[in-house]
């Protein structure tokens, strides 16, 4: 029997008699159905340490593997519930069991949102038990939510893809002012030299007073020489001032 909550919980208990699957010991049996009893009061943490014990009597119990794996599930710990219904597809002879136990399996993988995962599992319980509608209804809405998920995931990329464009630009944007910048300040540098030089050289074209060639003696005999060649032209410029005063003839 196999319980389902909105097509996506674990199955029921596996409730197969001793006979059936062959118990190895009544002991593991006795375990089995105490952990079944636990399990059924929802005491899912007892179950798993029946199933446990029963196990370490028999570890080829395709019961004890499975309901193992149900206790397992029904605590969320999806994980460990995949092992051990791996475990019972391996060693049970029975389609309709290992059909059930790839259905939860495919369930562990939809409770993790793998959608892959319980798409191959659906399609495993299906191969195993073609009639089982559960398994074709999650194995429809698995293929639906992987769609989707892909479809997030383009729009993801192309947002991502469209971000790193936009981040290149404004980078090529950044670079393109700065060798803006570099060119201006470069030409506005090479204009100033050039100011400068143009300065310089107009400086060096107007006359400069030559050096004298004179000795310091020479040139304090010329300037003595001066000296006495201005005092001498005072002297007769005296000369001719004071002059010879002359007769004045009276006039009457």
């Amino acid at each position: 029997m196999r319980k389902s909550i909105f097509h996506i919980a674990a199955a029921g208990l596996l409730l197969l008699c001793a006979a059936g699957e062959g118990l190895a010991q009544e002991g593991t049996s006795k375990l089995i159905r105490q952990g079944n009893a636990q399990y059924k009061k929802q005491q899912y943490a007892d179950a798993e340490a029946s199933y446990k014990k029963a196990l370490e009597r028999n570890n080829k119990s395709v019961e004890g593997n499975y309901n193992l794996g149900n206790s397992f599930y029904e605590q969320k710990r999806y994980d460990a519930a995949r092992q051990q219904y791996a475990n019972t597809v391996k060693i049970s002879p029975r389609k309709d069991v290992k059909g059930d136990a790839n259905y939860n399996i495919g369930n562990t993988f939809m409770e993790d949102k793998k959608w892959q995962e319980s798409i191959q599992n659906y399609k495993a319980a299906l191969k195993a038990n073609p009639s089982d509608e559960e398994a074709r209804y999650n194995l429809a809405y698995a293929q639906a939510m992987l769609k989707k998920q892909q479809g997030d995931d383009n729009k993801n990329n192309k947002d991502k893809d469209k971000n790193k464009k936009d981040k290149q630009k404004d980078k090529q944007d950044q670079q393109d002012q700065q060798d803006k910048k570099d060119q201006q300040d470069k030409k506005d540098q090479q204009d100033q030299q050039k100011d400068q030089q143009d300065k310089e050289k107009e400086q060096q074209q107007q006359p400069q007073p030559k050096p004298s060639k004179l000795t310091q003696d020479e040139a304090k005999r010329l300037l003595q020489a001066l000296a006495q060649q201005e005092k001498k032209l005072q002297e007769d410029k005296m000369k001719k001032v004071k002059g010879t005063p002359g007769t004045v003839e009276k006039d009457w």
